[in-house]
């Protein structure tokens, strides 16, 4: 009996796509270009009112193109950016948020643990086949017990009176 040639180049197919393993989500770089989350766009130039009063050069210090994000944040949120840059980083009305979110203490290697407890809980989850026709989101597989559906939850919170401005306005 002749296995037809379009039998055996499928089964490589199916054989060299099973090969490729690359975890839950690769969010490493393709190639050895720049890294495009380490880019900081900057504000558009602008002129000057008046050429004749211009701010002192700061050697060193930041540009008026300079972006904040942090202290735009604030802004935005209705806050008060100076009292981020008067505190050296933190401003004053976070400290209770700081003090509040480590009262039980403060883990200094939670990333560590925290990898080494959802590789465990991804095991535990099943055991996914490694042949795959096509791409699979396996991180998506584990967790998708523990996904929520945005739209009924929206809506149990609009239920109880809640105000959802970033969500969808509601359907009539």
């Amino acid at each position: 009996m002749r296995i037809p040639l379009s039998m055996i180049v499928l089964a490589g197919a199916v054989a060299v796509a099973g090969c490729s393993d690359k975890g839950l989500r690769d969010l490493r770089a393709p190639g050895t270009g720049p890294d495009e989350f380490m880019i900081m766009p900057v504000k558009p130039l602008t002129q000057p009112p008046d050429y004749k009063v211009l701010p002192a050069p700061t050697p060193g210090g930041g540009n008026l193109t300079d972006i904040h994000p942090d202290q735009e944040a604030i802004a935005a949120l209705g806050g008060r950016p100076e009292a981020m840059v008067a505190s050296g980083g933190i401003p004053a009305s976070d400290g209770a948020l700081v003090t509040a979110a480590s009262r039980n203490g403060v883990e200094p290697n939670i990333r560590d643990t925290l990898a080494r407890q959802d590789a465990e809980f991804r095991r535990r989850q099943g055991r996914m086949t490694r042949i795959k026709l096509f791409p699979v989101d396996r991180y998506s597989q584990a967790y998708r017990k523990q996904a929520l559906d945005p739209f009924p939850v929206t809506e149990a919170f609009r239920r109880r009176g809640y105000e959802t401005p970033t969500s969808p306005p509601a359907t009539q």
